[in-house]
C-alpha cells in the first residue's frame, strides 16, 4: 500500500508539473528562509555555551542611583577582586580582567598586532577554555609568562617548531616566555583573544594598576567570581550588596550585584537597575519571522493544494465507489504532502547553502550547516513533518470529504462559507507581509533620522592610530613632521577616540544641589582638540601651549553648559573635580561619541596623557593613498616596532550601526521572500476562484458581459481581502514598531503615509498577479465551460 501511495503521489506531481514547480518553489524558498535564520538564532543563543561551568560564573556589576534614576555598569575598583574571595561562602574564586585589546607580539623577524586580555591567574581555572598544552592550574602563575592561542602560535612559530618554553616580546618592552597553547576561542564567545598575560606583569609594568590596588574609588576594572552552584547569586548578592557602601563609596548610593554568565549575549541592557533587554529582542524578533515564513510557505501548500480540487474530486469518487476509506484517502494527501515536503527540503538545502557566503558576509558570522549532527537530523526530520503535516492537513481533511455520488456526477458542492478558510490564510499572509513592509520602512527612517543628525565635528579626512610608547615620546616630533610635509592639517591625542566614551566621571559647579550627581563623559586630551576634529567653540578656547596654566583648566560642551545654568559668559567659572579646582576655559560645541540614538552627554574635558589614540586631520588631497603612505613613513621612522595600522573615523563611526543595519538588511530581504511566496498563495486562491467560477463566467459572457467587467468582478474579492487585511494588520504593526522604538530617545515618528504606501503597495501587487488570472477566465470559451450543462 505504501509504494501504491508514493507512485500515486509521484504520477500526481508529474501531471500537474507547473503546479507542483510552484507548490514545491514555495515552500523550498520558504523552508530556506526559516533555516538561515534560524542558523543565525542558534548562533546568538549558543554563546559561551561551550564554558563548563557557564551557569556558576558571574560578572561583578555596579548600580548606581544617579540623576533621579539608576545607573549600571560592569567597571568596578580593583580592590573587589580580592574582596569577593572571602566575601561570602559560596564564592568559590574570582578573577580581574583588562578590558582587552591589541598587543605587537613578536618572535622574530615575525610580528602581529592583535587582541588579548590581562588576567589573574583564577581566570583559566574559571573559564576552561580548553587547553592544547600547558597546566592552566599552573601556566599564569609566573608574571613573565604568557599563553597563546594555535593560532598565534603557528604564526609566530614554524611548522613543528614546540612553542612552549620559547619567548616572545610584547609592545616591544617585555620579554614573556609561552607557557601554554590554547585552542583558538570559538567566534561565539564573549571573549575574544589570542593571548593571555599574568596580571601580576601587568602590575609589575604599569604603575596606575599599581595605585590603585587599594583604591575604592577607580571604576576601571573587570572582576568575575565562580559560585559554588546554580542560584547562589541572590543569596551572594545580599552579602556583597553593600561593600562599596562599606568602603567609603557613599557619595550616591551604590551597590554591587551579580550578572550571570549566561546572559551575558543576550540580556546585555540595562534601565534603572533591572534587565531592560539586549540582543534577546532580535532573537525573538527573527524568530518569530522564522515562523511566520515557514507558515506562509505551508499556507500556499493548502491553497494551490484546494485550487485543484475540481481536478481531484473524480479520483476521490472513484477510490471511495471501490471501497477505499477516508482515513486511507486522508494518508493518500498526506503522504503527497509529505513527498513534497521531502522535496523542497532538499532544495532548501541546496538554496541554503548557496546562499550561506553572502549570508555570512551580510550578518558577520561564519554560519555552516553540520551534516555529522545529530541535531541537524532531528531539526530536519521535525521541519519535514512539521511542514507536510500542516501544509497537508487541509486539503486531505478537506479533498477526503468529498460526497463521491456527487463528485462523480461533477457535482462538488461547496457551501457558502466554503472558500472562507483559503481567504482567511491568504489575509493571514498579506498581513504578514504588510507588518514587514511597514517595519523595514520605519527602520529606514530611523536610519535617516540618526545619519541625518549633527556630530558636531568633521569626519572627512580623519584618521586614529592607537598610541605606542614611542609615539607617545616622539610625539610633538611626529606632529611637526608631518605638518611640515604638508601631509596633515593638525594633530591631537586623547584617552579614547572620538567615536568611543572610556571615561566618566563626577564634576561640581558652582549652584549644583548637593543631592544632584551627574556623570560626566570625560576626554583626556592633548592641544588642538577642536581645530583637529573641526569641533566648533562656543565660548573661549581650546587649550594652548601659550597658556602654562592650561593643566589646571577644563573645557566643556554645550549639553554640560545647559546643564549647569551658568548665566552670562560662563569663560573663569570655577569647577569642581577631583577635589580640585579647575578653571572654565572653553565651551566647546556637542560632540556625537555615543550612541546616535541617545542626547549627547554633559562632557568635559582636560589636558594630560592617559594613552589612548592619536587623531590626524590629513590635508585634503586627490591622491589619498600617497598621503596615507607618506604618513606611515613618518610612523614607522619614529615607531619602527610597529606596522602602521590606521582607521578612518567615518568607517568606526558607521558601526554604531551594525545591528540596526543588520535588522534592516534582513527585513527588507525577508520582506521581499514574504510577497514572493504570498504571490504564489494569492496565485493559487486567484486559480481556485476562477476554475470554481468558471460556468457563472460563461453564463455572464453568454449574457453579454465584456471581459473588462468580468476581470474587474474577480478582482474587486481579492481586492477586499487585502484592504481587510490592511485594516487587521496595520494597527498591530503600528503598536509592534511604536514599542520597538521606545528603545531609542532619539526616534522617528509613525507617519501615516508609511501606512497609506504599504497598503497600496499590497492592494498594487495582488491586483496585479490577480488581473492575469481572471483575464484567462474571461478570455476562456463559454461553450467550453458550459458543455456539461
Amino acid at each position: 500500500m505504501l509504494k501504491n501511495f508514493i507512485v500515486v503521489a509521484l504520477r500526481n506531481l508529474k501531471k500537474n508539473s507547473l503546479y507542483s514547480v510552484i507548490n514545491i518553489s514555495g515552500l523550498s524558498v520558504g523552508i530556506a528562509c526559516s533555516m538561515l535564520i534560524l542558523l543565525w538564532v542558534k548562533e546568538e543563543t549558543s554563546f559561551d555555551k561551550f564554558i563548563p561551568k557557564v551557569d556558576r560564573l558571574h560578572q561583578v556589576w555596579v548600580n548606581a542611583s544617579i540623576a533621579g534614576g539608576v545607573s549600571s555598569w560592569n567597571s568596578v575598583p580593583l580592590p573587589t577582586y580580592m574582596e569577593m574571595k572571602s566575601a561570602h561562602a559560596k564564592i568559590v574564586n574570582s578573577a580581574v580582567a583588562g578590558w582587552g585589546g591589541n598587543r605587537l607580539i613578536t618572535n622574530g623577524d615575525k610580528r602581529i598586532n592583535i587582541r588579548g586580555y590581562f588576567v589573574s591567574n583564577e581566570f583559566l581555572d574559571m573559564f576552561e577554555f580548553p587547553m592544547v598544552e600547558g597546566d592552566r592550574s599552573l601556566v599564569l602563575d609566573d608574571p613573565s609568562s604568557i599563553v597563546i592561542s594555535e593560532t598565534l602560535a603557528s604564526t609566530l612559530f614554524q611548522e613543528g617548531e614546540n612553542p612552549i618554553g620559547q619567548f616572545v616580546k610584547v609592545d616591544d618592552s617585555s620579554t614573556l616566555q609561552v607557557t601554554g597553547i590554547i585552542k583558538d576561542v570559538p567566534q561565539n564567545s564573549s571573549f575574544q583573544f589570542h593571548y593571555l598575560i599574568p596580571w601580576k606583569h601587568r602590575e609589575s609594568i604599569q604603575q596606575w594598576v599599581r595605585d590603585n590596588t587599594d583604591n575604592w574609588g577607580n571604576y576601571s576594572f573587570q572582576v568575575y567570581v565562580e559560585l559554588a552552584g546554580e542560584g547562589d547569586e541572590k543569596e551572594v548578592e545580599e552579602a556583597i550588596s553593600g561593600i562599596l557602601t562599606e568602603k567609603g563609596q557613599d557619595d550616591v548610593p551604590r551597590e554591587f550585584f551579580l550578572h550571570p554568565m549566561s546572559r551575558w549575549r543576550l540580556h546585555s541592557n540595562f534601565e534603572n537597575g533591572v534587565e531592560a533587554g539586549g540582543q534577546q529582542e532580535y532573537v525573538t524578533l527573527f524568530s518569530v519571522i522564522a515562523m511566520f515564513i515557514l507558515l506562509i510557505a505551508c499556507i500556499n501548500f493548502m491553497n494551490l493544494a484546494t485550487a485543484r480540487s475540481e481536478r481531484r474530486a473524480r479520483e476521490v469518487g472513484i477510490r471511495k465507489s471501490l471501497g477505499s476509506k477516508r482515513g486511507q484517502l486522508i494518508m493518500q494527501f498526506y503522504g503527497e504532502s509529505l513527498i513534497i515536503s521531502v522535496i523542497s527540503y532538499l532544495f532548501a538545502i541546496l538554496l541554503v547553502l548557496a546562499s550561506l557566503p553572502a549570508y555570512n558576509n551580510l550578518v558577520d558570522k561564519r554560519l555552516s550547516i553540520d551534516f555529522q549532527s545529530s541535531e541537524f537530523w532531528l531539526f530536519s526530520l521535525a521541519i519535514i513533518l512539521l511542514t507536510g503535516i500542516i501544509s497537508g492537513s487541509y486539503p486531505s481533511l478537506y479533498l477526503s470529504s468529498f460526497n463521491p455520488i456527487k463528485t462523480l456526477k461533477g457535482k462538488v458542492a461547496v457551501g457558502k462559507n466554503a472558500n472562507l478558510p483559503r481567504k482567511i490564510l491568504v489575509m493571514l499572509q498579506f498581513g504578514v507581509a504588510i507588518i514587514l513592509i511597514v517595519g523595514t520602512i520605519v527602520i529606514l527612517k530611523q536610519i535617516d533620522l540618526a545619519k541625518s543628525r549633527d556630530i558636531g565635528y568633521s569626519q572627512e579626512g580623519l584618521i586614529t592610530v592607537s598610541l605606542t610608547d614611542d609615539i607617545t615620546k616622539n610625539y610633538e616630533v611626529i606632529k611637526n613632521e608631518l605638518i611640515r610635509k604638508n601631509l596633515i592639517v593638525n594633530m591631537t591625542r586623547s584617552n579614547s577616540r572620538i567615536t568611543d566614551i572610556n571615561s566618566n566621571n563626577f564634576l561640581g559647579w558652582p549652584g549644583k544641589p548637593e543631592s544632584e550627581k551627574v556623570m560626566f563623559v570625560t576626554v583626556v586630551s592633548g592641544y588642538d582638540y577642536a581645530e583637529t576634529m573641526g569641533a566648533k567653540m562656543l565660548y573661549g578656547r581650546d587649550f594652548s601651549k601659550e597658556f602654562s596654566s592650561d593643566s589646571s583648566a577644563i573645557i566643556i560642551n554645550k549639553a554640560a553648559l545647559d546643564l549647569m545654568g551658568l548665566e552670562g559668559d560662563p569663560i573663569g567659572t570655577s569647577l569642581d573635580l577631583w577635589g580640585d579646582k579647575r578653571n572654565l576655559v572653553g565651551v566647546i560645541d556637542n560632540i556625537l561619541m555615543g550612541s546616535p540614538y541617545e542626547e549627547v552627554r554633559p562632557m568635559f574635558m582636560i589636558i594630560d596623557n592617559w594613552g589612548g589614540s592619536a587623531t590626524l586631520r590629513l590635508r585634503p588631497t586627490d591622491n589619498m593613498q600617497s598621503t596615507l603612505a607618506g604618513v606611515q613613513e613618518v610612523f614607522e621612522q619614529y615607531n619602527p616596532a610597529y606596522p602602521f595600522e590606521y582607521q578612518f573615523v567615518d568607517e568606526a563611526f558607521q558601526r554604531k550601526y551594525t545591528t540596526i543595519n543588520l535588522t534592516r538588511k534582513l527585513s527588507t530581504i525577508f520582506a521581499v521572500l514574504t510577497i514572493f511566496i504570498t504571490g504564489l498563495g494569492l496565485f493559487g486562491l486567484a486559480s481556485y476562484m476562477a476554475e470554481q467560477r468558471i460556468k457563472e463566467i460563461g453564463i455572464r459572457k453568454v449574457l453579454g458581459a465584456s471581459v473588462t467587467s468580468l476581470v474587474g468582478l474577480m478582482s474587486k474579492d481579492f481586492a477586499k481581502l487585502v484592504l481587510l487585511s490592511f485594516v487587521i494588520s496595520a494597527p498591530f504593526a503600528y503598536w509592534l514598531l511604536h514599542n520597538y522604538l521606545q528603545r531609542y530617545t532619539i526616534r522617528t515618528t509613525l507617519d501615516w503615509w508609511i501606512f497609506a504606501l504599504t497598503g497600496a503597495l499590497a492592494l498594487f501587487f495582488a491586483i496585479v498577479v490577480v488581473v492575469n488570472q481572471a483575464r484567462r477566465a474571461a478570455l476562456a470559451n463559454p461553450a467550453s465551460s458550459l458543455r456539461n450543462e
